[in-house]
């Protein structure tokens, strides 16, 4: 199906920025994740970069961008995410046309572990290299870099596991609500009626 044009029962949810920054983020975290053999430190380094450099922009259109990609329109309190998922269990979840209140809260934890993460990085690079934005700030130490190290792989590990969280509540989602969320994430458009706030 054509998705040029909207028609009454489809409506364009998720922008071109919203659509870019998911699916680079997905190929920069999963490189950066995968990849951490010293022969290509290069590559997960600027995976790493691309990464900060996505959650900026990520951040930056969650206030200025778009109706359904502003923070405005879906951070809800921790309660009514957790009344959201109660709803899932029991069979009685509403459908939003944007990011559900569950889906708010993953994304809200993703990005702050993901800058963590990055940041993390950074600062170990700086540490164990000598190299990156905070060399000559951060002091070379071997001492440091064990322990820095844990705390990359400890936040890299939870944002994994927190992705896999992520993807089997889309699943569950799709199934609930009978839309495909992933396919509608790649070109933007979902099912207009029955949203629930």
């Amino acid at each position: 199906m054509s998705h040029e044009n909207e028609n009454e029962n489809e409506i364009k949810v998720w922008d071109p920025v919203v659509r870019v920054f998911h699916w680079t983020l997905v190929v920069a975290f999963f490189t950066a994740y995968i990849i951490t053999e010293d022969d290509f430190l290069w590559l997960h380094t600027w995976a790493g970069y691309l990464i900060l450099a996505l959650l900026v922009v990520r951040i930056i259109w969650g206030f200025i961008g778009t109706r359904y990609a502003r923070f405005s329109s879906f951070v809800t309190r921790p309660a009514e995410s957790l009344r959201y998922l109660w709803a899932t269990i029991t069979g009685h979840a509403r459908r939003y046309l944007g990011h559900n209140p569950a889906g708010a809260a993953m994304i809200i934890a993703l990005l702050v572990l993901l800058a963590l993460d990055t940041l993390s990085g950074i600062v170990l690079y700086a540490v164990d290299q000598g190299s990156g934005p905070l060399a000559g700030w951060i002091v070379q130490s071997e001492r440091l870099e064990e322990p820095l190290e844990e705390i990359h792989d400890v936040l890299a590990n939870l944002t994994l596991a927190l992705v896999i969280v992520h993807t089997i509540g889309v699943f569950l989602g799709s199934i609930t609500h009978r839309e495909n969320l992933l396919v509608s994430m790649f070109h933007g458009y979902k099912r207009r009626a029955d949203e629930g706030a």
